[in-house]
């Protein structure tokens, strides 16, 4: 039998330092936990200005700092076919939720678009901040 990985999406504005860290620890995470071939894991900007460029150097930077490399990453933008093929779409702050959501899709699509911090336990915001 053969299991369809599920396929999460991590939204920010540029692709250059939230959801590219996103992206790197729930790698990290979810190969620490061999379960590798059971996730499709992407990150994603809502805007095209840093198209092909790697995460921040301070994402970089940081992210070397806990075990996690997110060097080969390069951002992209989101596009129309994100919405059909990812199973979760997490977008890092409300603003980025809100694009997501003007997509012309089906509800039951548009409904795969979360915030991250919806997630947490205890958020005192549901925003991720924006470091740049």
């Amino acid at each position: 039998m053969i299991i369809e990985p599920t396929r999460v999406l991590f939204v920010c504005l540029g692709n250059i330092c939230r959801s590219p860290i996103a992206e790197g620890v729930f790698r990290h995470k979810v190969s620490e936990s061999g379960l590798d071939e059971l996730f499709e894991i992407d990150s994603a900007g809502t805007g095209a200005w840093h198209a092909g460029e790697p995460p921040d150097r301070r994402m970089r930077q940081t992210a070397r700092a806990h075990g996690i490399s997110i060097d080969d990453l390069r951002a992209r933008r989101v596009e129309l076919e994100d919405m059909f093929r990812f199973d979760h779409i997490l977008a890092m702050d409300r603003s980025n939720y809100d694009n997501l959501r003007t997509f012309d899709v089906p509800d039951a699509i548009r409904e795969r678009v979360q915030l991250f911090r919806a997630f947490d336990p205890h958020p005192e915001d549901l925003n991720v901040p924006d470091p740049y």
